[in-house]
């Protein structure tokens, strides 16, 4: 059974109305409303300032890259710690190796 996360990501005190209704669905980690690879291309194609990077941070992709490497690691044909951390915190320039060295520690 697919399970909405208790806790969706907000960007700022509400969540814009094109974001309302775009949240993962675990353990898969998908979008209940497109199907795409949570965070899917309405979140991901949000323009961000330096601003909106701390408050994803603070609302939770952090503690979502988290849960989603222990439910996805291992899954054949699944994303790899390091891409999962790219993933989620697509709103960071991480290089390859950066994200391998964040990939231990989110687990």
């Amino acid at each position: 059974m697919r399970q909405r996360n208790p806790h969706p990501p907000r960007t700022g005190r509400t969540r814009a109305p094109a974001l309302a209704d775009h949240f993962p669905l675990g353990p898969a980690w998908t979008c209940q409303r497109c199907g795409r690879p949570y965070p899917c291309p309405t979140w991901t194609g949000i323009p961000l300032d330096n601003r909106l990077r701390t408050a994803l941070l603070l609302q939770g992709f952090l503690r979502m890259a988290q849960q989603a490497v222990r439910d996805l690691r291992g899954r054949p044909g699944g994303p790899t710690p390091p891409e999962i951390v790219r993933r989620f915190l697509w709103f960071v320039p991480l290089t390859d190796d950066e994200a391998r060295a964040i990939a231990p520690r989110v687990r």
